[in-house]
């Protein structure tokens, strides 16, 4: 998906109904000794990372239950979408465990410090209209009788990105997820980069033209 100039936006859902991602087989993690643990949960996290790293937006469509890494990858989306009637939470603390797939450094960044250590020091589960309250999710929408509604709703907001200029969009999230690192001195020269790099762009070219000639644009991604 990197590398595939087609893909503008990736949506992430469940095949299953009723869960979007039940977190890590703890039956499965039992048979495993110290350092099996220890280079599964690396792998889980270095995965987490590249779902992070990909260049286009993505967005996660919570239709059920996200629990323990299953939140875990909702956060390294962009974008989240759930069913009001979807739980999810880092359930870690309940199992002797804590988050080890990003969750400690995501889940602050999303919703506060303040509110990332109630959620995981109690490992309370919380449903999708709680989550938008606190900003965990972008919108909770009701539950369809198909049992997709956050899927159908992320499609909306795919089809709301699809039509921007592609270079652009990579741009803006290379641009904001660099400068949340950093302070903001330093978050201002990433954009100012990134905006270096958006000029010389046919896209940015064609942007202009469609203003001046009051026509829809037509982005190529060049």
């Amino acid at each position: 998906l990197r590398f595939d100039e087609q893909v503008r936006v990736v949506v992430f859902k469940s095949q299953v109904k009723g869960v979007f991602c039940a977190g890590a087989d703890l039956k499965e993690r039992a048979k495993m000794d110290d350092a099996e643990v220890g280079e599964f949960v690396r792998r889980l996290r270095n995965l987490m990372d590249e779902i992070a790293a990909l260049p286009v937006p993505t967005i996660a469509a919570i239709d059920g239950y996200a629990l323990g890494g299953g939140l875990e990858l909702a956060l390294a989306c962009d974008l989240r979408v759930a069913a009001s009637s979807a739980k999810m939470g880092l359930i870690e603390t309940t199992r002797g465990l804590l988050p080890g797939a990003g969750g400690t450094q995501r889940l602050p960044r999303c919703v506060g410090i303040g509110l990332a250590k109630e959620l995981i020091f109690t490992g309370r589960q919380i449903d999708g209209e709680q989550a938008a309250s606190m900003g965990l999710v972008n919108h909770s929408v009701p539950q369809n009788s198909e049992g997709d509604a956050a899927y159908q709703r992320a499609l909306i907001l795919a089809k709301e990105i699809l039509p921007q200029a592609p270079f652009a969009v990579k741009m803006g999230k290379l641009a904001i997820n660099k400068g949340m690192e950093v302070d903001i001195a330093s978050g201002m020269a990433i954009e100012g980069m990134c905006y270096a790099q958006n000029i010389p762009t046919r896209d940015r070219q064609e942007g202009m033209a469609a203003f001046r000639e009051k026509r829809p644009p037509q982005f190529t991604g060049k």
